[in-house]
């Protein structure tokens, strides 16, 4: 098992290697992404975001598509109708493919190489703003799901952010923002790139009707594990998330989330032991994992170890100076 302070080396490393993207890279990143429109069955207009994957692809959310009357891109004051598209319905991957779209595709990167507090940025147009708007944060989790893996950021998205593209910092396009959790203190949910590239091959369809729901949309028993913990653990029903964590790591034990709510669930249930022992796991697999450096901090501000405390300071200032308050604030509660 690693140290605390083979912990801390592997955080500062990793820290260093993300550099911060140029005004002028996200300038021209904005060329390539576009304004999605669609007419409802109520007779409505519904927005999301869309992004040019390969010439005369843009890949969207199907939510933001699924049983429209009918859809198109605007860009540039340009407006631009689909002739076909590829849809994977179950993950809420849609490309919707256009004839002489003349837009700048941008480089589909690697969501399989991405890591714990990695800065990304998002552009799209939350609110229906008239231009494309940029978000910036880090990636919090990354959870396992069929032959991908979801990556949670905390770089927030409201209605019309549906389908934006996330990049790295290199300005490659690593996610696509779908989905967030209910109420206060929600987390923001992306699909992988890696979806969108397995659709770029697969067969075309001129329809946008389906009955086939999005994976997060199934009923709560048949949600991914990453979803059913949020609402125990926002509510405090420890018993609760002891369970559903449990049954998590039965299915995927090397995962650090399911650990992770694992240690929090037996914290708040008295047996710190447990809790030590999952967290270390966590961080044996995350080292950046910043949920869990502040859970055993504050386990050592409770137990009188000021010297740990202290290291937990030193661990969060070299990642964000942030995360450090965040720390500071969670030991006056």
């Amino acid at each position: 098992m690693r140290s605390f302070l083979a912990f801390l080396v592997l955080i500062v490393f990793h820290n260093a290697v993300y550099a911060e993207p140029s005004n002028e890279l996200v300038y021209q990143l904005k060329a390539s992404v576009v304004k999605v429109h669609v007419a409802t069955k109520s007779g409505g207009h519904g927005v999301g975001t869309g992004v040019v994957v390969a010439k005369d692809l843009v890949a969207t959310n199907c939510h933001v598509l699924a049983n429209a009357l009918g859809a198109k891109i605007t860009k540039f004051g340009d407006s631009f109708t689909p002739d076909a598209m590829r849809a994977d319905w179950k993950h809420d991957v849609c490309i919707l493919r256009f004839q002489f779209l003349d837009i700048k595709p941008v480089e589909l990167g690697d969501s399989e190489a991405l890591k714990y507090e990695q800065a990304i940025f998002s552009i799209g147009f939350p609110g229906d703003p008239p231009r494309p708007q940029s978000t910036y944060g880090k990636i919090k989790a990354l959870y396992a799901l069929d032959d991908g893996q979801i990556v949670r950021t905390d770089a927030s998205f409201v209605m019309g952010a549906s389908g934006s593209p996330v990049f790295d910092n290199d300005g490659k396009l690593i996610a696509i923002s779908t989905f967030k959790s209910p109420g206060h203190g929600a987390y923001f949910y992306n699909v992988p790139v890696k979806w969108v590239k397995a659709l770029l091959n697969a067969p075309e369809t001129e329809s946008l009707k389906t009955d086939i729901s999005p994976f997060w949309d199934a009923p709560e028993t048949l949600r991914p594990f990453f979803m059913r913990v949020i609402l125990p653990y926002q509510n405090q029903k420890w018993a609760d998330l002891k369970l559903v964590s449990q049954e998590w790591i039965a299915k995927e034990p090397t995962s650090p989330e399911a650990l992770f709510y694992a240690g929090v669930a037996e914290e708040n249930l008295g047996d710190l032991n447990k809790a030590n022992q999952y967290f270390q796991q966590v961080l044996n697999l995350h080292p950046q994992h910043v949920a869990t450096l502040i859970e055993l901090g504050l386990i050592a501000n409770r137990a009188g170890k000021t010297d740990e405390v202290e290291k937990t300071h030193v661990a969060l200032k070299t990642l964000d100076n942030e995360l450090d308050d965040e720390f500071s604030e969670a030991l006056k509660k």
